[in-house]
């Protein structure tokens, strides 16, 4: 009698596995997926609490695809609970932990969307056998969700197809301000301080309180955002984190080594003692802090206008509108480019994987998809027909109830679901449009003029503009980083300790040369540098150079 091989078997065995997986892949491409109601945990490290999945777009999402998330916040910082993750073995079905996935590959805690084990060991692509939107929605940019060993292990965060229709700007001044002084051009960190004190001068408290010229925020991670990254952007340096990049050479440097950045700091400790910033700016908290735009008596920012929205709108509740924001397009000096308009394009880089434990592997990877589908980001980004968005003219607009409800509301999005959903998962972008040319998203020209308060549309008229973008350089004239953006790349364990070790020197040498007597200055930022450098961080800027070059390599554009 023949003896069959082991060998056979095992093939025999894959072939018929492969031939049923198939048939459920056909399935797939002619049926809708299984709306069987499941609920899959979501770690999701942007959280600061846990997010209830019962809002109207939430519920219309489970409606339509059985899915409901139970959303977990950090316990502790990212590195604690990754680490504890690794550990203990305990994952989440869904895990959105940005750079540190990198630490979760590492273990085979989450699975590669193109090369999948089943139970049976056979290997599955579930991209091409699951995964028609997500092709669809990143087309060609697929490519750059890979990870340095090729495969992929993420649906992609932030927009594929990005047009940037708004900004915060370099710095942030109020209308009241600027109508008080005539409208002037505003260009450079000196003209920007000197409105200030013009206007301190004349109002030295507002609605009976000492009025505060700029306040800054480095509570926790926020020094990132409000003392960091403004050092880049006013010598004309777009967001690589805490980098610089030669776009020609992809050299790379950790930014604070770079003699031009002094420019923010030195002017900050210019107004730090002539009473210009906020003397608490350092030792605030972030309640504080917002608690000081509430009240109205902030006249400039360098923040972002997602860090104070929720201020913004109830400036606005509170009919003080002249008490928000303007955005300006502010330089160290004439010789710099304001970036805030750099066309990056699709960085890939981080987004949602799924553990290896995840309850339902197939299920979390059609829903996936789903979320990257045009119905799910017209859903996700509009909200619900008739409700939150109507047609007119073939078009999606919102109704004018809606309007003023999400310029009035401070709690539209936590009511309506409305864009709550967007972040972290699978994102168009601005410039997307679906099969009748309509945007994807509310982020278009139209309905973002249509937006404007009318003390914005004051202040642009003025400037003789429609939009904020019209007052910054456009990304015609400046340069598209080859690269994407430094920041969303996956790097190494050994180089994210070092980096780690970098910022905590520089978050304190930072405060003390901004506090500090103008005549110490020099001194404090040399010796910072020196010490920069003694950490190893010339060095470490030549291994992220390396991994540029590794991953131009893996888009298959070196």
């Amino acid at each position: 009698m023949l003896k069959k091989s082991p060998a056979l078997v095992i093939m025999a065995l894959t072939l018929i596995s492969s031939f049923f997986f198939s048939c459920n892949k056909s399935r797939w491409f002619d049926f809708e997926f299984d709306k069987e109601p499941i609920t899959f945990t979501f770690y999701n490290i942007d959280t600061t609490q846990d997010m209830i999945f019962n809002d109207p777009v939430a519920r219309e999402i489970t409606r339509r695809t059985g899915v409901t998330l139970d959303v977990k916040h950090p316990r502790s910082t990212a590195n604690q609970d990754v680490a504890l993750m690794i550990t203990s073995g305990n994952y989440c079905d869904l895990i959105y932990v940005k750079s540190d996935i990198t630490k979760l590959i590492n273990v085979d805690a989450v699975i590669a969307l193109d090369d999948w084990v089943d139970e049976y060991g056979v290997h599955h692509n579930l991209i091409d056998e699951y995964c028609p939107n997500m092709r669809k929605l990143y087309g060609n940019e697929l490519v750059k969700l890979r990870s340095p060993d090729g495969h992929i292990y993420s649906f992609g965060t932030y927009g594929v197809k990005e047009e940037v229709l708004e900004t915060s700007g370099t710095l942030q001044l109020q209308h009241a301000v600027l109508k008080e002084l005539g409208y002037p051009r505003l260009s450079t960190l000196d003209e920007y301080a000197d409105a200030i004190r013009a206007y301190m001068k004349k109002y030295p408290t507002i609605d009976g309180q000492p009025t505060i010229g700029l306040s800054l925020l480095a509570d926790g991670w926020s020094w990132l955002i409000d003392i960091s990254n403004p050092g880049n952007y006013l010598i004309g340096a777009p967001d690589d984190g805490q980098w610089m990049v030669d776009n020609e050479t992809h050299q790379v440097t950790y930014k604070f080594l770079v003699p031009e950045i002094t420019a923010y700091y030195k002017w900050l400790n210019t107004l730090y003692h002539d009473g210009t910033l906020d003397p608490e700016s350092f030792v605030q908290s972030e309640e504080v802090w917002h608690s000081k735009i509430e009240s109205g008596r902030v006249l400039g920012l360098a923040y972002p206008t997602w860090g104070y929205d929720k201020q913004r709108q109830y400036l606005i509740a509170k009919g003080k509108p002249e008490r928000t924001y303007a955005y300006l397009s502010i330089t160290a000096g004439p010789q710099y480019k304001d970036p805030s308009l750099t066309d990056y394009g699709y960085s890939g880089g981080w987004g949602i994987s799924i553990s290896k434990t995840c309850r339902d592997v197939i299920k979390a990877v059609q829903f996936m998809d789903w979320m990257c589908s045009d119905e799910a980001q017209i859903l996700m980004n509009w909200g619900i027909e008739n409700v939150n968005y109507v047609y007119e003219n073939g078009r999606r607009t919102l109704s004018q109830s809606q309007q003023q409800n999400m310029e009035s509301n401070a709690n539209y999005i936590l009511e309506t679901g409305v864009t709550r959903w967007s972040y972290p998962f699978p994102d168009c972008g601005t410039a997307a449009t679906d099969a009748n040319g309509d945007y994807l998203t509310r982020n278009s020209r139209q309905t973002i003029i249509n937006a404007y308060l009318p003390v914005e549309k004051e202040t642009l008229e003025h400037y003789g503009a429609q939009m904020w973008i019209d007052l910054f350089p456009q990304k015609e004239e400046l340069p598209k980083p080859a690269h994407g953006q430094l920041w969303s790349y996956q790097i190494p364990n050994s180089v994210t300790n070092k980096v780690n070790a970098a910022n905590d020197l520089v978050r304190e040498s930072l405060i003390q040369c901004i506090i500090s007597s103008p005549e110490d200055f020099d001194s404090l930022w040399a010796n910072m540098v020196r010490r920069l450098k003694e950490m190893g961080m010339e060095e470490t800027g030549e291994e992220i150079s390396q991994i540029i070059e590794e991953r131009l390599k893996l888009w298959g554009q070196q």
